[in-house]
């Protein structure tokens, strides 16, 4: 999971992660730093690596938490490269609230199902995808191929199951009898 050092949505990653772990998964949480990092409402967590350390082969999945804090990874190329790797290998891409975006200005999200935080007063998110190629879709999760969207807190759990339900199946897509 990667967070912000500051700013990311509680909610977005502490449900998913608690969810994570009852489903038997490791769960390492990423940062731009090491150590403590700490969410919008002041909750805290524990990166144990930095991006630029983060092996794709390593994991199963990289899920990206939204808030303010995550606009610190829209032109951060490690992030970058990190959502294209796990791609290219048809790894699990996951990213919930404003942290599409990060997936948008990747390259990944052409002609792509994908949604977004958005309100009235700010569309800049959904412009985000729609610059990219995406296919924006209102919904609260969307999941297309290995790639899977939530667009705010309320949608945390739910997200979540999406990431677990992707994890559970066979990497061809292909159920086995």
């Amino acid at each position: 999971m990667v967070i912000a050092k500051k700013d990311f949505r509680d909610e977005e990653y502490f449900v998913p992660h608690e969810m994570f772990q009852k489903e038997g998964a490791s769960v390492t949480t990423a940062s731009s730093v090491k150590g403590e990092v700490v969410g919008v409402e002041g909750g805290e967590a524990r990166s144990t690596m930095t991006l630029k350390e983060a092996n794709p082969k390593d994991f199963d999945a990289v899920v990206f938490i939204g808030g303010e804090g995550a606009k610190e990874y829209f032109d951060n190329d490690e992030a970058h490269k990190i959502v294209q790797e796990f791609n290219s290998m048809r790894k699990i891409v996951a990213a919930i609230c404003i942290a599409p975006v990060i997936l948008a200005r990747s390259g990944i999200l052409k002609v792509k199902k994908a949604t977004v935080w958005s309100s009235l007063a700010n569309k800049s998110g959904l412009k985000e995808l729609e610059s990219a190629g995406c296919n924006y879709c209102d919904e609260g999760v969307v999941v297309d191929g290995n790639i899977i969207t939530a667009d705010g807190p309320a949608k945390s759990e739910e997200f979540a199951q999406a990431v677990i339900e992707a994890l559970s199946r066979p990497a061809d897509g292909k159920k086995q009898a």
